[in-house]
């Protein structure tokens, strides 16, 4: 018989009802088992809208519901740390957006709390789990586009009259760095198989949000001579790209977080230039599944929970890095 992990959803985000609970729904491991908000009334609505079976008036609530196996944290940055240590300590495994904190310390502490209480922890990076990526690695290992060079990568939207969002408060874990330039540097480091150097970027800190980055550009030093110039922006036109580049041939990836979008792989080399298009499968829902392999011990996360802990460290470089206008060297240790 197949085992069904139970998924607890911490909150009402947008992201949550829109993308989280129907891959859930459409998986072959999970169930959306409860929905929690500090408002009954949204709880209520949400699972009325969702079809989930319980729901509760506040976060405890959810962590005392034994039959809860794992919760999705969707909850504004500020907030993860507090509810994944709690969440660990009512013996759930946490599935926690990006980033997984606001620094490397509170990161840290989120895993120790998971480790000394059993349970599995996991930063949602659905993008990871797409067959493209794993496509990508197969190129670059087989000597196609010859050794690397470099990467580039883009992630923006453009939202700056949305004043009330919180992504635009610094209190709360705003800015573009955190909202989206982990993206591409989640998949520097992917790519590259090892961890950044150094960082040095430079923002767009715009008094009008709270003096969040509204728009960050930047690099990512790599061993070997290889680095991630990176973009990305909350007021910047839309686009979602990376691209490798190697001594043979590049790597596009128009669309590099999505997986609607074809084609998803450009090769390009002196020999050929071809499209290779993967199967538009939902990495929410692929994302779901692996985590309840993982829970059931059936394979092992696709990224160990301290690949959490090397991500933020690289984005404390890059935010220090914007904020003071310096190099900054990225801790291994």
């Amino acid at each position: 018989m197949v085992r069904t992990l139970k998924w607890g959803i911490m909150g009402t985000a947008g992201i949550a009802e829109g993308a989280f609970i129907p891959a859930v729904k459409n998986s072959e491991r999970g169930a959306v088992w409860a929905v929690a908000s500090r408002n009954t009334d949204k709880a209520r609505e949400m699972a009325e809208r969702t079809g989930a079976a319980r729901y509760y008036g506040s976060y405890e609530e959810l962590l005392e519901d034994s039959e809860i196996d794992a919760v999705y944290i969707p909850l504004p940055n500020h907030l993860h740390k507090e509810w994944t240590i709690r969440a660990a300590r009512a013996g759930k495994h946490v599935l926690c957006e990006k980033p997984a904190a606001l620094d490397a310390e509170e990161t840290a502490a989120m895993l120790q709390a998971c480790t000394e209480n059993g349970v599995w922890f996991a930063e949602a990076f659905m993008y990871r789990h797409g067959q493209k990526h794993r496509r990508v690695q197969e190129i670059i290992k087989s000597g196609e586009i010859g050794e690397l060079r470099s990467m580039r990568g883009v992630f923006n939207y453009c939202t700056p009259e949305d004043t009330g969002n919180v992504r635009f408060d610094r209190s709360m874990g705003g800015g573009s760095i955190y909202d989206i330039g982990v993206y591409p540097i989640s998949a520097a480091r992917m790519i590259m198989g090892s961890e950044p150097l150094w960082a040095s970027a430079h923002a767009f800190f715009s008094p009008d949000h709270d003096d969040v980055d509204m728009a960050a550009s930047g690099m990512l030093a790599f061993a070997g001579g290889v680095g991630l110039s990176f973009e990305c922006g909350m007021w910047s036109y839309n686009r979602s790209y990376f691209e490798v580049t190697g001594t043979k041939g590049r790597i596009e990836m128009p669309y590099m977080f999505d997986w609607r979008g074809n084609p998803q792989i450009i090769v390009d080399t002196n020999r050929e230039r071809r499209e290779e298009k993967m199967p538009c499968v939902d990495h929410y829902m692929l994302q779901a599944d692996a985590f309840a392999r993982a829970v059931f011990g059936e394979e092992p996360l696709l990224f160990p929970p301290d690949d959490a802990l090397r991500n933020m460290r690289a984005i404390d470089a890059c935010l220090k890095s914007a904020r003071e206008g310096c190099r900054v060297d990225i801790p291994h240790t």
